[in-house]
């Protein structure tokens, strides 16, 4: 007999991968199917961008899910992948009309450091004020170390070397609209690191890329 959804949310929770991986294969294919791209955007966006992403994202949020609401576990699944799709059109109109605040100024490593702090917004302080710029460059160095690895590979790639967003997707392989996702979500996961860290200790780093990449391939079709 198959096992029921509620003991394997229950597993997925607690850090099982196998049982997140059948979560996502049960439920992803509609999630998946409910998406809707504007025509605008189908030639710089696939559905199977935003769910990579939204898988990613899945096994790094599970342990925030409550076991008890495993009839909420699709409709949970369904708005992170609607939060990926609107971030990534937001940044594909962006990209038409560019907003200088959005981009840091290329210059030395540490000048882009300290602009990709100032731009997550996570002080109203600026580094050398609050913590020391130094300080803070290697606080937000040893943050985005611990940042999966295509979040950091985005963040490295587009906001401390300033890489177009074209020559990011190229480099990595994907779509104009995945690059934005990617982004946002990393700026996200930046913010919430930065805003927990009372002291310089080192975050720990986020695992789970091989799982994550199994799944994207499992469900590309």
């Amino acid at each position: 007999m198959a096992e029921s959804d509620e003991d394997i949310i229950k597993r997925a929770v607690k850090g099982d991968s196998d049982a997140l991986s059948t979560m996502l294969g049960r439920h992803g294919p509609a999630v998946q199917a409910g998406l809707q791209i504007g025509k605008a955007w189908q030639t710089v966006l696939d559905p199977s961008d935003v769910m990579q992403v939204t898988y990613l994202e899945a096994f790094l949020r599970i342990s925030t899910f409550d076991p008890t609401r495993v009839q909420a576990f699709q409709a949970w699944l369904r708005q992170i992948a609607q939060n990926n799709l609107r971030d990534a059109i937001r940044g594909l109109e962006r990209q038409k009309q560019p907003q200088p605040k959005d981009r840091i100024k290329p210059g030395r490593y540490e000048d882009s450091l300290v602009g990709l702090y100032n731009l997550l917004g996570t002080d109203s302080a600026t580094p050398s004020r609050q913590v020391g710029r130094k300080e803070a460059c290697r606080l937000l160095e040893t943050c985005i170390g611990a940042l999966p690895d295509r979040y950091a590979r985005v963040i490295r790639m587009y906001d401390l070397e300033g890489r177009s967003i074209k020559e990011v997707a190229d480099a990595l392989s994907k779509s104009a609209g995945a690059v934005h996702m990617l982004r946002a979500r990393a700026h996200d996961r930046l913010r919430e690191q930065l805003g927990s860290s009372s002291t310089f200790s080192a975050p720990r780093r986020e695992s789970g890329a091989g799982f994550v990449a199994s799944i994207a391939v499992k469900h590309h079709d």
